[in-house]
């Protein structure tokens, strides 16, 4: 039985949906990626808001140490936003994940199907061939009885044949 054009459409349709849904989660790991970069940037600068305060204390820098409060509340405030974004994000990538995982179990169900008919059509085609031999083979015994035995037609017919005398 040969595979059929509509099971193999099944499998370049299955591909498709794999690669889509691959990209898609790639893309959304691209933007957890970042946004936890942002966040890690923000808790750097945060940081760096702070050193700016405890050295401009030591110096006694009002200006510095108004901008290191600045800068510290700006970074806080960016995490704060960034915090609930990353999550989102994150639940969408697991969702994602789930989708390909499924598309890629999807394809390989079509690509076992069509590999299992392919090993069955082989197996006929070498039952097929062998039978052909089989055949091709008894057939030039019988030709070669029949040159050298005139009889061995009529034997076999009457050995076919059941004898109503027998």
């Amino acid at each position: 039985m040969a595979i059929s054009r509509g099971l193999r459409r099944l499998l370049r349709v299955r591909n498709l949906e794999e690669e889509q849904s691959r990209q898609a989660l790639e893309s959304a790991l691209g933007e957890l990626n970042r946004l936890e970069s942002a966040l890690t940037a923000a808790a750097g600068r945060e940081r760096g808001g702070r050193r700016l305060i405890a050295s401009s204390a030591r110096a006694g820098q009002l200006q510095d140490r108004i901008a290191g409060l600045e800068e510290t509340r700006s970074a806080s405030r960016q995490a704060e936003t960034l915090e609930p974004r990353i999550k989102a994000k994150g639940e969408e990538v697991t969702e994602l994940r789930q989708a390909f995982v499924l598309k890629r179990v999807e394809r390989r169900q079509a690509e076992t199907l069509i590999q299992e008919m392919e090993a069955r059509d082989a197996v006929e085609a070498v039952r097929r061939g062998q039978q052909r031999l089989d055949d091709w083979y008894s057939s030039r015994l019988r030709a070669k009885r029949s040159e050298t035995d005139p009889r061995a037609p009529a034997a076999e017919q009457s050995g076919s044949q059941p004898d109503a005398h027998e």
